[in-house]
C-alpha cells in the first residue's frame, strides 16, 4: 500500500498504530518488524491527514484572541498594553483593517507573535 484511499482506510491504520504503540518503545530496535510497520503506517496517515485535513495557518485575529484569552485582557487593557486606541485594535480584530508597521512591530515584541502572522505573509 502506498497511500490511504478513504476514511475506512485511516481508521485502520490509526487502529493498528494504536495496537503497535504498546509494543514499540525507545529502546526497540528500528529493524524491529513492529518499527518498521509503525513507521510505515505512521507516513501513510501523516500524508492522509494533510490531505484531508490541512491545518490552516493562523490569522492575526486568531492570535490576537487567543492572547487575550491566555494574559486574562479585555480589548481595552489589551489596547493599553499595546499603546493605541481602543477603536483601532476593535478594527484590526474585527478585521476591518490592517495594523500599521509600527502597531505590527509592537504586537509581535509584546505579544511574542511570529512577525509573519503578524504581517499576514
Amino acid at each position: 500500500m502506498t497511500k490511504l484511499e478513504n476514511e475506512k482506510q485511516y481508521e485502520s491504520a490509526m487502529k493498528r498504530i494504536n495496537e503497535l504503540l504498546e509494543f514499540v518503545g525507545e529502546d526497540t530496535p528500528e529493524d524491529d518488524f513492529r518499527s518498521v510497520e509503525l513507521v510505515l503506517l505512521s507516513n501513510l496517515v501523516a500524508d492522509y491527514e494533510d490531505e484531508h485535513y490541512p491545518i490552516k495557518k493562523p490569522t492575526l485575529i486568531d492570535v490576537l484572541k487567543l492572547r487575550m484569552y491566555e494574559m486574562g485582557l479585555n480589548q481595552c487593557a489589551l489596547a493599553a498594553m499595546l499603546g493605541m486606541n481602543q477603536s483601532k485594535l476593535s478594527e484590526i480584530i474585527s478585521g476591518k483593517c490592517e495594523p500599521t508597521l509600527k502597531q505590527a512591530r509592537t504586537m509581535a515584541q509584546k505579544l511574542n507573535i511570529s512577525a509573519s502572522i503578524v504581517l499576514g505573509v
